[in-house]
């Protein structure tokens, strides 16, 4: 979905063409694959933050075209709305100073992007839900000026017969709206990480990820606030999957963003097979490509939004590759607190990733789904299933099982001490001490009563200062 298109209206024969060329480069992924052409390097990392511009009265600036012109950086691009951009990392060998590497090259990018966006009176925010966002903010007039975007919600209300959109969140409070277009997407930015596998690897990378991302989202949590309304540690979830749904699928393992439908069993292929089989095609634009690029199924794979989505790259040399986007972190609060989730989420996926017994052979993919959601409503304070069956809060098992599999995964990489000690600290730090993000958002605004512009100028506070979240005071 990173791609500019150079048209938005779509006649049948368009869309029979594009199902044609999408059928055949699913057949032939299916054939490379098997044959074992991809490529066999790996690990590798990088990462995508989306975050806010912000006015001085801290509300959304829909500033992103002037802004992103007069930055002029290549790894600063468009998001869905006018008001967000992200940022994108260059990709890494997982080994010595990776993760140092990863926090100098984005804490680099952030202070570039902010000096341009305090000359255009703005500022940059990562957050996960901006608290002052209004649902009059999320409309077309604020969607960024790509096509893509614009064929996307013609191509969604279509499917939905002009129907729309139903939001309906039950958490500590209640929201329930409706929305005519997909904008309510803007509202919710992430904190996504890439991880690159050897092609030999990738199915037991893929399974891993999806058992890290319980543990993962529960010890990240910074989304509980919608439209003034108290919801989920990670409101995003929910918010996301109802923000583009078609209706064209009742099982909610096939709906366009979604935890999917299982772990792999003997290839990734199996995913993109899923893609074909199960989800109708939005934007069939018709490239000129060869069909070993795989333009037209990636495109439609980038219309399905897998918390943990299988991505198909090239190395330098042109060689395919298969990686793993992580997409269940929120942004922010810190770049200190981003990394250190980053670590988490390498170290734990490798540990699982290399154990003898695969854990999703004992370890249900129901039990996993069925963390991940509780994680995402209730963060540190949730009850999570782990690899032995047992039941536990999230906290102890953090403490206990998760950040020891962390360090050893990380040292499996061969990762420098001193980052693997610094990073696991903060984590450590903040699951004994239980403040997360969201945690904080919902103790500054209760011991201040406070509205959410007071919450903002305090949250913007904190974060500029660099501190990790479990040292901010109320």
């Amino acid at each position: 979905m990173g791609q500019e298109i150079n048209q938005t209206q779509f006649n049948d024969q368009v869309f029979k063409e594009y199902q044609r060329r999408l059928c055949d480069e699913t057949e032939l992924l299916r054939n490379r694959l098997s044959e074992g052409c991809f490529s066999g390097i790996g690990e590798i990392g990088g990462y995508e933050l989306e975050s806010w511009l912000v006015d001085h009265n801290y509300f959304p600036s829909p500033i992103n075209q002037a802004f992103l012109t007069r930055l002029d950086n290549p790894f600063v691009v468009h998001e869905l709305s006018r008001f967000n951009v992200e940022l994108n990392g260059a990709p890494l060998p997982l080994k010595g100073n990776a993760l140092s590497a990863m926090f100098h090259e984005l804490n680099r990018n952030w202070q570039e992007c902010q000096d341009v966006a305090h000359g255009m009176d703005s500022v940059l925010m990562m957050i996960g839900i901006l608290p002052t966002v209004r649902q009059s903010d999320l409309c077309l007039a604020n969607m960024s000026e790509l096509k893509r975007y614009r064929a996307l919600n013609e191509q969604l209300l279509q499917r939905r017969c002009g129907r729309p959109l139903h939001i309906c969140i039950d958490g500590r409070e209640h929201l329930d709206l409706n929305h005519s277009d997909m904008m309510l997407e803007a509202a919710a930015t992430s904190f996504q990480i890439h991880l690159q596998s050897a092609q030999h690897n990738a199915v037991r990378y893929f399974n891993a990820s999806i058992i890290a991302a319980g543990p993962l989202i529960a010890v990240a949590g910074n989304s509980p606030l919608l439209f003034d309304a108290d919801l989920w540690d990670e409101t995003r979830i929910p918010l996301f999957e109802q923000s583009v749904e078609i209706g064209d699928q009742p099982n909610q393992g096939n709906r366009r963003v979604s935890f999917g439908q299982g772990y792999a069993r003997e290839s990734l292929f199996e995913c993109f097979a899923e893609n074909l089989a199960n989800h109708a095609v939005l934007l069939p634009i018709l490239m000129d490509s060869p069909p070993q690029q795989f333009a037209h199924l990636r495109l439609h794979n980038g219309t399905i939004w897998r918390w943990v989505r299988p991505l198909i790259g090239f190395d330098p040399d042109g060689t395919p590759h298969l990686r793993i986007e992580q997409r269940v972190l929120p942004a922010g609060p810190t770049i200190v607190d981003m990394m250190a989730n980053t670590a988490l989420f390498y170290g734990l996926a490798r540990f699982l990733a290399s154990m003898s017994e695969a854990p999703e052979s004992a370890f249900s993919f129901d039990k996993a789904r069925d963390n991940f959601y509780a994680a995402a409503r209730d963060g540190l304070q949730s009850k999570l299933i782990w690899l032995d069956g047992s039941t536990t809060d999230a906290r102890s098992l953090l403490l206990e099982e998760i950040l020891p599999m962390a360090r050893q995964g990380l040292e499996s990489l061969e990762i420098d001490c001193d980052e693997i000690d610094q990073n696991l600290d903060i984590l450590e730090s903040r699951i004994k001490s239980g403040q997360t993000g969201a945690v904080w958002q919902r103790a500054y605004r209760e011991k201040y009563q406070s509205d959410s512009l007071h919450l903002v100028a305090a949250y913007l506070e904190r974060q500029r200062s660099g501190a990790p979240v479990h040292e901010w005071a109320l």
